[in-house]
């Protein structure tokens, strides 16, 4: 039996492939983790924007009702009793209460809305870019594949270099720099 000796080249080529195999699956971690979060705020925020309007609905039908009875009290003016004048003032007040709740509650909803929407917007942000680390570790994958059927180095050393624009994107995932 005649025993062949390992070929370093072959063994550097594996080793950095299995490391860049393994950044790769964390990296699509990432891009699940974050592309779920910005789905789920864009339905939350969807939410909000809904839960928004139902409160303008219900804020305008107090307004349309008060100004109703104003209009009424204008028209009936001299001819209206004390006890309906009375009456007519406390429902005024209590729409008048409803109408600046609502205002209050939908400014609330509204802060609540917009801040879904950042949060959308920058776990976007970040599983657009841990995408694009995954291409960029998936081209050096490809690369070191290449090199250790051809036996050509250069194409090994393009694949080490790419996964420079892996580590650029995976910490701008991370950091929002650019």
């Amino acid at each position: 039996m005649t025993e062949t000796k390992p070929d370093r080249f072959m063994t550097w080529i594996a080793l950095s492939t299995a490391v860049m195999a393994v950044f790769a699956a964390i990296t699509t971690l990432y891009v699940g983790k974050y592309s779920s979060r910005a789905v789920l705020h864009q339905g939350e925020e969807t939410d909000m924007w809904a839960y928004y309007q139902a409160k303008s609905i219900k804020q305008h039908t107090f307004e349309i009702q008060k100004e109703k009875i104003e209009q009424e009290m204008l028209a009936q003016a001299g001819r209206i009793s004390k006890e309906a004048r009375e009456k007519a003032d406390t429902m005024l007040a209590r729409y008048g209460r409803n109408i600046e709740r609502y205002e209050v509650e939908k400014n609330e909803i509204k802060e609540k809305a917009e801040a879904l929407a950042r949060e959308k917007k920058e776990a976007t942000a970040r599983a657009g870019n841990f995408g694009y680390a995954l291409i960029f570790l998936q081209i050096a994958i490809m690369l070191s594949s290449l090199a250790a059927l051809t036996k050509k180095k250069p194409l090994w050393f393009l694949g080490l270099a790419t996964t420079a624009g892996w580590l650029f994107y995976f910490l701008d995932a991370i950091f929002l720099f650019y």
